[in-house]
């Protein structure tokens, strides 16, 4: 969904908006409104459903829930943007949703003062032809009120994606047709979002690791160590190196691109499940985005690299086309998994450059 930030000193004229529509064909409000990678609705509403919520209706990367906000539930992996207590609106006019959307907007803003930068997100779940068209006009509508109504907080309007991840109060409207929309003032980021792309960078991976930096909070910094298994063709290794930090990449396949003969990145030409560091070395990062069956990465590769500290920071990729993903799921946030016994904090997401894959992110106990 697009960002688009807006600053307010305070807040005048908000009966102005109110008065502009009669009353909206508004629905319900309560549940959940959760939107997903395109594709992925199914097990995002298996995830949610076995966090407590009661999936209601689902499209194109979106899951609507009954049975309480959401506000309480642990970080869904599959979930990009989460809308607790969204209010509904239908309409076919483009006008008449943007004036809707604003009533709603306005009334809210009664009883607060907002006297710091807030995001006002508009955009469209799934990928329906032409739906960002019409989420642009209904936005465009919207913002033609506030400059009307609301000069001051339309001067004041950014755009840009907000960084981080977790619970933001602001204004968040999210398209799952032409004809309805959902609204909140309050939404919970997962930390997913689209990343540039470098013309250097060997593959497409770059932009998986790029990402998962967001998640994490943190990245390679010059001086750091960082080992890369299965790096081939070197996206990973790469991304680390353009930062500063001395790469080992292993695997017996090429580097090409950025990578190739990078003075940052030493090539080792092996068996990722075999390479161990030296006695008594400890590398600052464990990159690894191996072509593997999930189980066998983490018993071979991840168990023994976090039981036996040897790394500090970790970006592990894991793939479950062949696999339940919900039951890989499970398996990564129990008790008894690498992730949990070793890691003071891990997260595990389905990011907006993964495809059939969780990356999962964090930091190993001193």
């Amino acid at each position: 969904m697009r960002i688009c930030p807006v600053a307010v000193a305070a807040v005048a004229g908000v009966a102005g908006i109110c008065a502009l529509a009669s009353a909206p064909s508004a629905g319900r409000n309560g549940g959940m409104l959760a939107t997903s990678q395109a594709g992925y609705a199914k097990p995002l509403a298996g995830e949610l459903a076995g966090a407590g919520l009661v999936p209601r209706e689902q499209g194109p990367g979106w899951v609507l829930c009954d049975g309480g906000s959401g506000r309480e539930l642990p970080e869904p992996a599959f979930a990009w943007l989460r809308l607790p207590a969204p209010r509904e609106f239908r309409g076919a006019r483009i006008n008449a949703l943007g004036r809707q959307i604003a009533d709603y907007l306005a009334d809210s803003l009664r009883d607060e003062r907002l006297e710091t930068v807030w995001p006002c997100v508009w955009g469209g779940a799934g990928e329906i032809a032409g739906l960002t068209r019409r989420v642009t006009a209904v936005q465009k509508t919207f913002q033609d009120l506030l400059r009307r109504k609301l000069s001051r907080v339309a001067r004041l309007a950014r755009t840009g994606m907000p960084s981080g991840l977790g619970p933001v109060r602001g204004f968040f409207v999210c398209f799952t047709d032409f004809d309805r929309a959902f609204a909140a003032r309050e939404a919970v980021l997962g930390g997913q979002r689209r990343m540039a792309d470098d013309a250097a960078a060997p593959s497409r991976s770059y932009l998986k690791v790029e990402e998962a930096y967001g998640v994490l909070g943190a990245e390679p910094r010059p001086g750091e160590t960082v080992a890369d298994l299965g790096a081939a063709p070197g996206g990973w290794s790469y991304s680390a190196a353009r930062r500063g930090a001395r790469v080992v990449a292993v695997d017996n396949g090429p580097l090409k691109g950025g990578a190739l003969g990078h003075p940052g990145i030493e090539h080792r030409r092996e068996d990722a499940f075999r390479f161990r560091p030296a006695p008594g070395e400890t590398f600052d990062w464990l990159f690894c985005d191996l072509v593997a069956e999930p189980h066998q990465v983490l018993r071979h590769l991840v168990a023994p690299w976090l039981e036996r500290r040897w790394c500090r920071r970790f970006i592990i990729n894991l793939k479950f086309g062949r696999v339940d993903p919900l039951g890989l799921l499970r398996e990564l946030r129990m008790p008894a998994s690498p992730f949990a016994l070793n890691a003071a904090d891990f997260r595990i997401r389905h990011l907006y450059h993964d495809r059939e894959e969780f990356t999962v992110v964090g930091g190993l106990r001193p």
